[in-house]
């Protein structure tokens, strides 16, 4: 009997120890494919923040890539021989340095350190970015600026800024980053483009335009002098009615008929002296010139020549354009069969003030020898008085 009660006694232990045996091993499973659990959710979380870190990076690169310092030296390498002084070509550097010895990085540069930090987006975020200007209008104010710009933002691949930038005459000290950030987004093979046309006239500009880059675009629509500045006047007069006559303001001394060579609105129209400035920086070949006589008679014409300047594709046609004998000049539209005609607001074609044929003739030999300079110039006869 107490034989049998031994056996029986080692019989529940041994049934115990396997129970024992049998939880241990469940928990262990239990808490293995919990921690195969936990270490998958990490990872993928892992995975999810670098993603969005690269993202990050590209959204946040445009705003905060420096390029370099805004006051660069000009007249120092003009002195130590890194710009020569040769007109006939551009002024030319061994490489993009400013006092400080940082590298001034051209746009294209950064498009290629942009692709390099992230690989595996999608290609057409990755080239979708705002870039720095390769053409500028820079100029002439009242010979139809306006007018060329609305026209060029009829083509597929150009994009512009709204409001004139007015970066390298009133807000050069923001820097170039400020500049780029006013710019629209493009694609790969889009072109950048902004109209300011003070800057044609405005001092020390050439200088920093090439410190953007120098192989920068330059496009110049030209007026007649004389309409130009009756032009010029008529906007001055609907902003100010209580100014003085045209005449007043032409003349020194109304009864000698002496230029007033100081006036603003005179000294614009010495286009020679002003182009002067631009080809001691750019070549010849870098600058197109608009007859805005024509771009009011023959637009399509102007633009063929225009989107062969800047290489683009030959999309903006006669199509794309209608005379209004109101107005006395052209709308557009975008779409040659699809749209409605677009025309320049009302301030545009406004009447010209009424001068003495006496005065026109004397402005129009002041102009004279400086107008036959920029046709030696630009190899072009605009066909002025």
């Amino acid at each position: 009997m107490l034989k049998e009660c031994n056996i029986l006694r080692r019989y529940k232990c041994r049934r115990n120890i396997f129970i024992m045996y049998g939880v241990t091993i469940s928990v262990c499973f239990f808490m293995y494919m919990l921690g195969l659990l936990v270490l998958s959710n990490v990872t993928s979380g892992d995975t999810l923040i670098r993603s969005n870190n690269v993202r990050t990076l590209q959204t946040s690169y445009d705003a905060d890539d420096v390029v370099g310092s805004d006051d660069i030296d000009i007249s120092k390498k003009l002195n130590s021989g890194i710009i020569t002084s040769d007109t006939s070509e551009p002024k030319t550097k061994t490489n993009n340095y400013d006092k400080q010895g940082t590298i001034f990085l051209d746009d294209e540069d950064i498009v290629k350190k942009k692709k390099s930090r992230t690989r595996g987006l999608n290609i057409d975020n990755r080239n979708k970015t705002k870039r720095l200007p390769q053409a500028l209008i820079i100029g002439v104010k009242k010979a139809g600026t306006r007018a060329l710009l609305e026209y060029l933002r009829l083509h597929r691949d150009v994009r512009a800024p709204g409001p004139e930038p007015h970066f390298f005459d009133k807000n050069y000290n923001k820097g170039l980053n400020w500049y780029r950030n006013l710019m629209p987004e493009t694609s790969k093979g889009q072109l950048t483009i902004e109209k300011t046309p003070s800057y044609f006239v405005t001092k020390g500009i050439p200088e920093k335009v090439y410190k953007m880059s120098k192989k920068t675009k330059l496009i110049v629509v030209f007026r007649d002098p004389v309409t130009r500045a009756l032009s010029d006047y008529t906007q001055l007069v609907s902003r100010n009615p209580n100014v003085k006559s045209f005449e007043e303001m032409a003349f020194v001394n109304n009864r000698t008929k002496i230029i007033d060579t100081s006036w603003t609105i005179v000294k614009i129209g010495v286009y020679a002296q002003h182009l002067a400035r631009w080809l001691e920086y750019f070549p010849i070949r870098q600058m197109h010139f608009v007859s805005g006589e024509n771009l009011i008679k023959n637009p399509a014409g102007e633009m063929k020549r225009i989107q062969e300047f800047l290489g683009l594709e030959q999309y903006i046609t006669a199509d794309n354009f209608t005379f209004n004998q109101t107005k006395g000049f052209p709308c557009y539209k975008k779409e040659t069969k699809n749209s409605g005609w677009h025309c320049l607001n009302e301030e545009k074609g406004r009447r010209h003030p009424g001068i003495d044929n006496s005065v026109r003739k004397r402005l129009e030999d002041f102009y004279r020898p400086f107008n036959i300079k920029l046709y030696s110039m630009t190899g072009q006869d605009f066909g002025w008085p």
